[in-house]
């Protein structure tokens, strides 16, 4: 099974927030978000947790990686991403912390049930994103 970082992560809260990318965003520019659902392998979700959190520091661009416990199902996750842009999104894919988070999730990752691409246009933790 190939997972990219898209669908690891996008399958999209205990959250990293990185303000300095907030504070870099291009006036005018859309952000690009994520969210989705992904399951563990049964009780493996605070491995996975633990990775995912390890995993998203220093990512440019990044407004906010938010990682949370479902909690209705004890090895579901949701994860939720917002971008100064598409671009910044799209080049963390290729950081090193995140290739090596994609590696070592694979055996811990069960499936994904739901994601969605969104254009976050603000609120709180976003209040430097660019205006649209």
């Amino acid at each position: 099974m190939t997972i990219d970082r898209r669908t690891m992560l996008g399958a999209t809260a205990a959250a990293t927030m990185l303000p300095t990318a907030a504070l870099s965003a291009k006036k005018g520019a859309t952000m690009y978000g994520m969210l989705g659902r992904m399951k563990a392998v049964p009780g493996k979700r605070d491995d996975l947790l633990a990775l995912l959190l390890d995993s998203s520091g220093s990512m440019p661009g990044c407004l906010s990686y938010i990682v949370a416990k479902d909690a209705k199902d004890a090895d579901a996750i949701w994860i939720t991403e917002a971008w100064d842009s598409k671009d910044h999104h799209d080049a963390s894919l290729k950081l090193p912390q995140v290739q090596a988070a994609i590696a070592k999730a694979r055996p811990l990752i069960a499936g994904f049930d739901s994601s969605a691409e969104t254009e976050p246009v603000g609120g709180i933790g976003l209040a430097s994103a660019p205006k649209g």
